[in-house]
């Protein structure tokens, strides 16, 4: 039996219920190239429910007429805090509560991914408890040349007049920033929590001992031209030479950047916006 915010059957869609729509082109091309986002059970591709759920009071996107308008703005809370750190992973691991991965997508008005788009992620634990004095369930990130992005985290709890949601921002590079919610469906709070929004909702599915989950966002942007991807200077190899994106970098790994050497404090593959000045959770000079 599902769990209350699963969806009934845990299956997408079928594809030929959906129709076939310029994003879901796009998606099986991404997805055909590289970027299989969730392991283990497949890849479960996000907003599978939109034709099932039209939006609500909103005008059509013009350049993109596929059933996906611009992601709605939700209310930002009283828990947010700034400065978090730069990471996927925000449980800080041996966290109590159901483990939850959620994937996407961030796609412009054109049915574009998103590269570079800043998504910052806070959420209450599995108690309904915020952080507020660290960052532990906070974090941010940003998405992949082609769009993608990953959440490592646990499912929210319940507290007083909410029903379970995830909070994020999400900024196209130099673009207005985007403050919204993500939602679990069949909650039975949603239907009295003032600022739930259907429009909103992820699709969740049980995977083992913790649930998937996926959602694409969609900015009232320009996505990336795939004819003019980000540029990518050449790589070196982890742990000498100059810092440069696109890297697969070991703990320990020295690199120099503007004259400055950096150590390498975390293991990561590299990437614009990440130079080591900007990032110290991954790099502190040597």
């Amino acid at each position: 039996m599902s769990t209350p915010h699963h969806d009934a059957d845990g299956a997408a869609v079928p594809e030929e219920s959906r129709g076939i729509s310029r994003k879901n082109l796009i998606k099986a091309a991404l997805l055909a190239g590289t970027v299989p986002l969730v392991t283990g059970g497949g890849v479960a591709l996000a907003r599978d429910r939109a034709a099932a759920a039209p939006a609500r009071g909103l005008s059509a996107t013009p350049a993109c007429q596929d059933g996906d308008e611009p992601t709605v703005p939700n209310i930002e809370g009283p828990y947010f805090k700034p400065d978090s750190p730069l990471r996927t992973d925000i449980t800080g691991g041996g966290m109590p509560g159901t483990p939850l991965a959620l994937s996407g997508y961030v796609f412009g008005r054109d049915c574009r991914p998103v590269a570079g788009a800043l998504l910052d992620f806070w959420q209450a634990d599995d108690s309904g408890a915020y952080d507020m004095t660290g960052f532990t369930l906070r974090g941010h990130q940003f998405s992949t040349p082609l769009g993608a992005f990953t959440l490592t985290t646990v499912v929210p709890g319940l507290y007083p007049g909410r029903t379970r949601h995830i909070h994020v921002k999400v900024q196209a590079p130099g673009q207005p920033l985007l403050t919204t919610q993500l939602y679990f469906p069949g909650e039975p709070r949603n239907s009295t929590d003032a600022y739930y929004d259907p429009r909103l909702e992820m699709n969740v599915r049980a995977a083992g001992s913790g649930e998937q989950a996926t959602f694409d966002f969609v900015l009232d942007v320009d996505g990336t031209p795939p004819s003019t991807p980000p540029s990518t200077p050449p790589t070196t190899p982890p742990g000498s030479g100059t810092w440069a994106p696109g890297t697969a970098y070991a703990a320990g790994a020295v690199v120099t950047y503007n004259g400055v050497t950096y150590r390498c404090v975390q293991a990561h593959t590299s990437m614009a916006g990440w130079e080591p000045p900007n990032v110290p959770a991954l790099w502190q000079p040597a």
